[in-house]
């Protein structure tokens, strides 16, 4: 399995569930694709997904998830990305590459009245609940590594400062203010 066929994966499952934004649906149908696949495939993903997980490892992106789910721990933060892994390859990739994009989308649009926090810490188990599926053991500990990248220092503020937001998340601001 490689990061193609991990993003089809989630693809295939998006197309299969009745809403695409349930993230949770979205992570249980992409676990049941995922267990019928082969064993080595299965610990593949893993890597992949803690892959992803480095790589929107980024400090615009945690100021949009503090923005969009008001607050946002070091978990808060896995969860949230955890749910726009569940969104799939294209919103992940846009979102990553521009954080105040997220406020086009529109689940965001929809929750932010609402104050509705955007996280899926299901998705981070995705691997482990197929493993322990398709072998009734649970995936080796050693089978993946966790290396994120250090945080760009042009955004080390506090996230409550509303007028540093604004001016970075624009969109996002106008949307949640």
């Amino acid at each position: 399995m490689d990061t193609t066929d991990f993003w089809n994966l989630i693809d295939d499952a998006r197309a299969q569930v009745t809403d695409q934004t349930d993230a949770e649906a979205v992570v249980e149908r992409a676990s049941a694709l995922l267990a019928a696949r082969p064993r080595d495939e299965i610990v593949a993903a893993q890597q992949l997904l803690w892959d992803l997980m480095a790589a929107s490892y980024r400090a615009p992106l945690w100021a949009a998830a503090y923005t969009i789910n008001g607050g946002c721990s070091d978990d808060g933060f896995d969860y949230f990305r955890g749910w726009l892994i569940a969104q799939g390859r294209e919103v992940f990739e846009r979102v990553v590459a521009d954080p105040d994009t997220l406020a086009e989308l529109p689940v965001i649009g929809a929750a932010a009245p609402e104050g509705l926090e955007m996280e899926c810490e299901r998705m981070l188990g995705i691997a482990w609940d197929a493993h322990l599926a398709a072998t009734g053991e649970e995936l080796p500990g050693h089978s993946f590594t966790i290396d994120y990248p250090a945080l760009d220092p042009e955004w080390d503020f506090d996230f409550d400062d509303a007028e540093r937001v604004a001016l970075r998340l624009p969109k996002l601001d106008a949307l949640y203010a």
